[in-house]
């Protein structure tokens, strides 16, 4: 689409360059002097030079004007529309003509001027464009170029280093071919990110003689280079690359960037560090200040299911200062169902964060502690109402007779239609019991509530 419109603009400035030269040539040029001219009578030479006057004097071109007027006097001295057009040219010529326009002065009486000056600007344009386009094109086939070299290199690099891998023996021929055609940056490069490739899907002694390669080949010089830049981007595929190929040379920098403003290079400082230390995948959490984003956490999670990491007690961060860490830790307690966290859970009831209240909560519900039902019982009339949803959810999640009654009295005394509805519900999975008591209130003309415990007894809606 790009070429179709500079093709367009380069016919259209071609159009205009021959319509100037069409229109100069007709409207400048003059009446050549030939043997028939000179044969003309002098009536019919004194009729072109008014002609030729009177068009140049309708296109306010009053020097050209001005001179064939002066030759139709010539030619009839006692005439009177020459000299009547000649002294009216003349006044106008004394008179300012200029037009300004900025700082750009232009005489229309001296029109060539004009016109050699947008020709030039049109030529220069023309030339830029053609300039432009040149680049462009010597640019593109460049790229592709350069794109078809690594595709190239990329896959003869996948074959070298399968065969490399799966060798019964080290070839020491090999070695040296891929560190012959690795000599220029661009090549280890591309070596490099293979190599980050194959790391992610082997194992074992694969994954060994991978890292021997690697540090035969002094590719973790070019990683420690990356690790150490400025620039963030480059900083963050350092780490990356030292995390899969498990080098702990950079660790202090990683540390140090786990408070990082920028995003991106805190949560590759937080994958590296759960990458780089396989006996304490998680210790970065207790060096992590900025907020542990659900992001970053959903990643987090991905690398410990994915590469199977031996699980820590999260129960150890639940009394951290970092907010976010703490509800990480409840999430992944949730997960992995590490009841016995339960005591150090208890006490985030009480916490200042009604956030960390609530995923407390849910916890408590998730793994059905119904050890925790009386402290739910206890918090939920100074909770939050987002909370207090909760509190009875949970409930409904480990339902226990010995919640009946204060589950009647939520839907009892609550103005409230979904806490109220949540309340039922929880009564309803008490099985016969709960079924007998919402069966009385339904008879009962105590209170209106009739509507909301025939929406939750209808079996049709679940």
């Amino acid at each position: 689409m790009n070429r179709c419109i500079i093709q367009g603009r380069f016919i259209f400035l071609i159009t205009i360059i021959f319509f100037l030269q069409h229109y100069s040539s007709i409207v400048f040029a003059q009446p050549e002097k030939s043997l028939s001219e000179k044969s003309e009578s002098s009536e019919k030479r004194y009729e072109r030079a008014i002609l030729w006057g009177e068009r140049f004097y309708q296109l306010h071109l009053n020097t050209l004007a001005l001179k064939q007027f002066d030759k139709a006097h010539k030619i009839k001295p006692g005439a009177y529309f020459p000299t009547y057009r000649s002294n009216q040219l003349k006044i106008k010529l004394h008179q300012p003509k200029n037009t300004n326009l900025g700082f750009m002065v232009f005489d229309f009486n001296k029109p060539g001027i004009l016109i050699s000056a947008l020709i030039l600007v049109i030529l220069f344009s023309f030339t830029s464009m053609v300039t432009a386009l040149t680049i462009v094109l010597v640019n593109r086939n460049h790229m592709i170029l350069a794109e078809k070299r690594k595709q190239h290199l990329r896959e003869e690099y996948q074959t070298m280093l399968v065969n490399f891998l799966f060798a019964k023996d080290i070839n020491e021929e090999l070695i040296q071919k891929i560190r012959r055609i690795a000599s220029t940056n661009i090549n280890r490069r591309i070596l490099i990110d293979q190599m980050i490739d194959l790391s992610i899907t082997l194992t074992g002694l694969e994954k060994e003689r991978l890292k021997e390669l690697y540090l035969a080949l002094k590719l973790d010089q070019d990683s420690n280079k990356k690790a150490l830049a400025k620039k963030w981007h480059i900083k963050a595929k350092g780490f990356r690359e030292l995390a899969f190929m498990n080098i702990h040379s950079a660790n202090s920098e990683i540390i140090n960037c786990l408070s990082s403003k920028n995003d991106v290079l805190r949560m590759e400082a937080q994958f590296a560090m759960v990458r780089l230390n396989p006996d304490n995948s998680f210790g970065f959490l207790d060096f992590l200040q900025k907020r542990f984003t659900l992001w970053e956490q959903l990643n987090v999670y991905e690398t410990i299911t994915f590469h199977h990491l031996e699980l820590p007690n999260f129960e150890k961060w639940l009394q951290s200062d970092n907010d976010s860490v703490v509800m990480f830790s409840l999430r992944m307690i949730s997960v992995f169902k590490q009841i016995s966290a339960y005591n150090s859970m208890l006490s985030l009831l009480e916490h200042t964060n009604p956030e960390i209240r609530n995923q407390t909560i849910q916890v408590f519900g998730n793994l059905k502690i119904i050890e925790s039902l009386p402290h739910l019982k206890r918090i939920y009339k100074n909770e939050t109402y987002s909370n207090c949803m909760t509190i009875v959810s949970a409930m409904g999640k480990m339902p226990d007779n010995s919640m009946l009654s204060f589950l009647k009295l939520v839907l009892d005394k609550e103005d409230d239609v979904q806490l109220q509805i949540e309340a039922a519900k929880a009564i309803n999975k008490m099985g016969e019991e709960g079924s007998v008591a919402l069966t009385k209130l339904l008879n009962s003309d105590y209170k209106n509530y009739q509507i909301i415990i025939k929406h939750v007894l209808d079996k049709r809606i679940s």
